[in-house]
């Protein structure tokens, strides 16, 4: 069985699992967006960070990688992955179509947010800046997931707009 996985954010930097092919992929009526509180990762119950996420919208569409789980891994790295994703249950675990650049289609997993689940959120870009630029969870300060995500999108040739804003502004809170 192949396994595909959809990165959109921390996954296209830090896979965490044995990657035999990455290639560019769009999943449909997704847009990616810090729409979820983080308690564990990036932030405290106390003082939530913000992950992205992929929330459904019916006209959206999100660019990513599609990364190919090495031959004979498939199920340790389901397992990992289920482990790191599933960590609260904001993330719901999905099988979905994605276009690939080279024109294949596949189907892939993909964590998608629960819009229902009490870390969804929906805040203005200003608002994200500011917990952003403040909150550190386990894996370390919110400030490193963004300029990571945002720089790897970037490098890939898939710059996204308002990570681009959101990292010139945290930069400006962070730097006084």
């Amino acid at each position: 069985m192949t396994l595909w996985v959809f990165g959109y954010a921390s996954l296209l930097w830090n896979p965490g699992f044995e990657v035999a092919e990455r290639v560019q992929a769009r999943l449909h009526g997704f847009s990616r967006s810090f729409c979820m509180y983080s308690i564990h990762h990036r932030g405290t119950e106390e003082e939530p960070g913000l992950v992205l996420a992929l929330d459904a919208q019916e006209s959206a569409s999100c660019d990513g990688l599609a990364l190919r789980a090495a031959p004979g891994t498939e199920a340790e790295t389901l397992e990992y992955l289920r482990e790191r994703e599933l960590i609260s249950s904001a993330y719901v675990e999905q099988m979905l179509p994605l276009a690939l650049s080279d024109g294949r289609q596949v189907e892939a997993v993909a964590y998608v947010i629960d819009p229902h689940h009490v870390q969804y959120c929906d805040l203005s870009l200003e608002e994200q800046a500011r917990l952003i630029a403040k909150a550190v969870g386990g894996r370390g300060p919110n400030t490193e997931y963004l300029y990571n995500t945002a720089a790897h999108l970037e490098e890939i040739g898939i710059p996204d707009p308002d990570l681009q804003w959101l990292t010139r502004q945290v930069q400006t809170l962070t730097s006084g």
